[in-house]
């Protein structure tokens, strides 16, 4: 019998725990440094070593994290899998360094082992987890960055990932499904999945700081990080490395309003003030046309020539909002916030058109444990109505079993417990409604079922 990966009795005990031990909070006390439980790194300063180096402009970080899910109901098949990334960055400050004011360099791999869930056994849309890749060693990005007048303008060029900066969410970083990250009608509708986890391309990024208040952010990218080989994008490019400049151009642009953190003293210091952005994007390349043929006819049809028609752009918009809703006493940062994402996209050359998430967190929920958070959030992903209408299509051509293809939802439940100044444990389920958008289960007549999904995270920073 396969065992069940279940996060309940994890869970209690630490809800159950002290925030960290006493012992670690005494010897922080008695010696003015932090405690091994209390400490930022599990392996500390490295002698003074790691301080030295901070000190000379160079910050070396070290992140695991492991993770286990186990597909409980639903899917293509029940399976319960393990994966795992460690994550290698390295930031130069040149100031430090060598006295060049406001220049950074940046370089960012990663080592990916084990399979995910969604690739494997649920078919969804909405990835299972933001870590999951095909395994191997993959450089991500690698850039230098110029800032001018204060900061008030900043350059970025080299190997770039928009969702490092674009469309992100304060809220949502919380939860572990990779929509909450690059949203799900991005990740689908753009070539490789657009330059986004894991595979980065080559791009310039200006930032503008027009008011304390009001930045603007505008990139170019190369369109396609798989570098127009076609196929599953991660297979093409296994090392990260492609540094593709084929498949058009990808530009984003975004405006992000933050107000004044402690006007009328609302909302605190901390960064915590509500944040609203609006942005939108472009592809300058070519795109299948998800229901007609290159003749006109149904792809459905058997008559039709079996090659999807081609459409020249494509486009999108979105908008994000994080708004805390009230302060837990003195913390800024603790109490409950809400998010909200929208975007949109044409139907005639996307697979999702409309994408809505959101969702509540709360920092400190439980007494005794300031620094755990608990999330709950949905995201909604609608299949265009192009891509039903083939499906209409392929009913009335003799397929009557052939499901028709109209949303993907999912829910997670999460909850984030800080167990030391290095380390988080992170329990979390989710449910998926009709994945794939309720498409065909492979070599069956029913589509893929709904899908339950238990998982449970570790974070170490090393």
């Amino acid at each position: 019998m396969r065992a069940r990966l279940s996060p309940t009795p994890l869970l209690l005990a630490l809800l159950a725990a002290p925030a960290r031990p006493a012992s670690a909070q005494d010897e922080a006390v008695a010696t003015d440094t932090p405690g091994f439980w209390d400490r930022d790194a599990l392996t500390g300063d490295w002698g003074g070593a790691r301080t030295r180096l901070q000190d000379d402009g160079l910050v070396l970080t070290l992140v695991y994290v492991g993770e286990a899910f186990d597909l409980a109901q639903g899917g293509v098949k029940r399976d319960t899998v393990g994966e795992g990334r460690l994550e290698a960055t390295v930031e130069l400050d040149a100031q430090a360094a060598f006295d060049w004011h406001g220049l950074l360099f940046h370089a960012t791999a990663y080592g990916i082992h084990g399979h995910g869930l969604s690739r494997c056994c649920l078919q969804n849309i909405a990835t299972v987890s933001n870590i999951e890749a095909l395994p191997g060693p993959r450089l991500f990005t690698l850039w230098a960055q110029q800032s001018l007048w204060d900061g008030r303008v900043s350059i970025r060029l080299g190997q770039l990932a928009a969702d490092d900066e674009f469309v992100t969410s304060r809220g949502a970083a919380l939860f572990v499904n990779g929509t909450f990250g690059w949203q799900a009608i991005t990740g689908a509708d753009l070539p490789g999945g657009g330059p986004a986890y894991p595979l980065a391309t080559p791009g310039a990024r200006l930032q503008v700081s027009a008011t304390p208040e009001l930045s603007f952010l505008g990139a170019v990218f190369s369109g396609d990080p798989a570098g127009g080989a076609g196929g599953d994008a991660q297979a093409q490019d296994t090392s990260g490395t492609t540094f593709s400049f084929s498949g058009g151009v990808f530009t984003i642009v975004e405006a992000q309003y933050q107000p004044v953190a402690d006007r009328a003293g609302l909302w605190g210091g901390g960064g915590m003030a509500p944040v609203f952005k609006l942005g939108a994007w472009f592809h300058g390349g070519t795109f299948n046309d998800e229901h007609h043929a290159s003749d006109g006819l149904t792809l459905a049809d058997p008559r039709s020539s079996g090659v999807p028609a081609r459409r020249r752009n494509d486009w999108g918009l979105y908008g994000v909002a994080d708004v805390p809703l009230w302060r837990d006493g003195d913390r800024p940062d603790a109490g409950p916030s809400a998010f909200l994402r929208l975007a949109g996209a044409p139907a005639d050359r996307n697979l999702i058109t409309f994408y809505a998430d959101g969702g509540l967190t709360w920092k400190g929920i439980l007494p005794g444990r300031p620094e755990d958070t608990a999330g709950l959030a949905g995201a909604f992903a609608q299949i265009g109505s192009a891509a039903a209408g083939l499906d209409q299509d392929y009913r009335a051509y003799g397929r009557p079993f052939y499901p028709v293809r109209d949303h993907e939802v999912l829910l997670e439940l999460s909850y984030q417990a800080v167990v030391a100044g290095w380390a988080t444990v992170q329990p979390n389920v989710q449910y998926v409604i009709h994945p794939g958008g309720n498409v065909l289960a492979p070599g069956r007549t029913v589509p893929v079922g709904d899908g339950l999904v238990l998982g449970l995270r570790t974070s170490v920073r090393l």
